[in-house]
């Protein structure tokens, strides 16, 4: 795991991992309540083929809380970070909310980003597709230790935790999570709808991963989002829920990487 680095953007501090190595950039964005952090198996797996470098995005990880969450302010934030960095164009992974981002970034800065990687995230973040909205406003703010935190959030109504406690902290008042949960409340309302046009207004060559449990992306919709946007492929991965990068890692870095070497070809391999 690299240090984290730090960068300031559009009047904000942006904590991010870099990867380094060597090989084209892959832009790694995480989804709500996530962090930079999740990526590390993928990167290893990427190792000596390409850079990942992955953003803890606005609200998340150790990036600066509070203003705006609007999926435009998320775009906009990726922009100015691949500027920042000048690796751009980059490939640009994202999961669940980080996916969205991803396709409305290539839709709106089509120069910044030369392919995509979307995983486990429909266009149609609405009902019936799926629950856009997990609600959030009630969980603890502190207890009294880590255990006691996934002990807390669990008691209402997650199975299991651990995907939230990547961004449990110690604080000097006890354990919390990094995130908000007004600003998550917020950014997940924000990104309710249908973006159906907005997938399909972008012509980079595009990897589609659905996780065969998925409660995020339903199969058809996932038929019809490769059917609908020229150069996607989409591949279901088997026996993994939506968090597919941690139930099937290795899977998920296989499908990615072979993705990445046919759209950056390398002479040497």
């Amino acid at each position: 795991m690299p240090r984290e680095s730090f960068v300031h953007l559009r009047g904000r501090r942006f904590a991010y991992l870099d990867f380094a190595g060597p090989g084209p950039v892959l832009l790694a964005l995480h989804g709500h309540f996530g962090r930079s952090r999740i990526f590390a198996p993928l990167a290893a797996a990427l190792a000596g083929r390409y850079r990942v470098v992955a953003l803890d995005q606005r609200g998340h990880g150790r990036s600066d809380n509070g203003g705006e969450f609007t999926p435009d302010a998320y775009v906009e934030d990726a922009a100015a970070f691949l500027r920042a960095l000048d690796v751009a164009p980059a490939a640009v992974l994202g999961h669940s909310m980080g996916g969205a981002i991803a396709y409305l970034l290539a839709r709106d800065h089509p120069r910044l980003v030369s392919a995509l990687v979307v995983a486990d995230m429909t266009v149609l973040n609405r009902e019936p597709e799926t629950h856009p909205v997990l609600d959030v406003s009630a969980w603890p703010r502190r207890s009294a230790s880590r255990e006691a935190l996934g002990r807390a959030i669990e008691a209402r109504g997650i199975p299991d935790a651990g995907y939230f406690l990547d961004s449990a902290v110690e604080f000097d008042d006890g354990w919390g999570l990094l995130f908000d949960a007004a600003d998550m409340m917020s950014s997940q309302r924000a990104l309710t709808g249908d973006f159906s046009a907005a997938w399909a207004a972008s012509a980079q060559p595009a990897l589609l991963l659905r996780a065969e449990r998925s409660f995020i992306l339903g199969a058809a919709t996932a038929r019809r989002m490769a059917s609908e946007r020229p150069r996607t492929k989409l591949v279901e991965v088997p026996d993994c829920g939506h968090w597919l990068y941690a139930d099937a890692p290795e899977e998920f870095a296989r499908h990615t990487g072979a993705f990445l070497d046919r759209v950056h070809p390398d002479p040497h391999r």
